[in-house]
């Protein structure tokens, strides 16, 4: 017999497995780690979406503070009066506003037989009735100039042009005579 405790055979072959799991087990975690990787990795997971991208911020100063800037809201008069002044129209707009106001420059008399008719290249075209008012007129014109470019700006207006009725024609039919016809006071 043997010398030391007899062994059962179920025994041994189960401290054999402990034996084996023994040498198997690593105590720092790191297979068991990968393990679960390679489970995790294994599932299938939607796609991200694509971030939208944002819109690039604008350069320099972004507050507008306590002081009135160029994005702060503005009434309508001086959001013109800006327009006007950055496209070049001044002396346009007032022109025209100042003819709109015929009557104060050249009398009340004087403005029931004229109107201005245009203005272009400095030079201001007036209508008269007869050609009594446009005699009358073109004495008045260099007090008007003077009126006009003290108001406007120097240069403004470099001339006026006056201008009597316009004549009807006297061109009708088959049979006209030639010439001027009836000398009236059509200017």
């Amino acid at each position: 017999m043997s010398d030391g405790p007899e062994e059962n055979p179920a025994e041994v072959e189960s401290s054999g497995e402990l034996a084996a799991a023994a040498e198997e087990h690593d105590p720092t975690g790191v297979d068991l780690a990968r393990q679960i990787a390679a489970s995790v990795s294994a599932i299938k997971r939607p796609a991200a979406k694509p971030r939208k991208r944002r819109p690039p911020r604008p350069t320099g100063v972004q507050s507008s503070g306590s002081h009135p800037d160029d994005r702060d809201p503005m009434l309508v008069g001086d959001a013109l009066d800006r327009l006007v002044g950055e496209k070049g129209w001044n002396t346009q707009v007032n022109i025209h506003l100042l003819l709109g106001n015929w009557p104060r420059l050249v009398g009340a008399v004087n403005a029931q037989h004229s109107q201005p008719e245009s203005f272009a290249d400095g030079i201001l075209t007036v209508r008269t009735s007869s050609t009594a008012w446009a005699t009358q007129l073109r004495l008045f014109a260099p007090q008007l100039v003077a009126r006009l470019n003290k108001d406007l700006g120097d240069g403004s207006v470099t001339r006026i042009n006056v201008k009597g009725p316009d004549a009807p024609s006297w061109k009708h039919g088959r049979r006209s005579v030639r010439g001027r016809g009836p000398r009236d006071t059509y200017g």
